[in-house]
């Protein structure tokens, strides 16, 4: 059950992010969800992987090629997801950041684990 509510959530921070953020389109609340199952997976899978082998120019930069990263999984997640677009590179890093803030925002709304000992 927890995991229905943190996908329906996600899904709703993609669309309050793109209704804030002019460049973005997103159809309809089922490719919402949609976007939210695939940017999770390729958060899951692929930024770790990108993380590791882009160690050396993330040191460099003090985290920061960190964004690019995760505009780049956007712009991906654009081009596999028909119903979601994204205008551009800087779009796709100002929809990271705000999907970030956005998700903060409604985890205080997730169900917690109680852990009885």
């Amino acid at each position: 059950m927890k995991a229905i509510i943190h996908w329906f959530l996600s899904a709703l921070a993609v669309m309050i992010t793109a209704y804030l953020l002019p460049g973005i389109v997103v159809q309809s609340f089922f490719v919402a969800l949609v976007v939210a199952v695939v940017l999770g997976f390729f958060n899951t899978i692929l930024r770790p992987i990108l993380l590791v082998l882009t160690l050396p120019i993330n040191i460099l930069t003090l985290g920061f090629f960190t964004l690019v990263i995760n505009a780049a999984l956007v712009v991906l997640t654009s081009a596999v997801v028909p119903g979601f677009q994204v205008s551009g590179f800087w779009t796709a890093v100002f929809f990271s950041l705000i999907l970030w803030l956005v998700n903060s925002v409604l985890n205080v709304f997730e169900p917690k684990e109680n852990h009885k000992s």
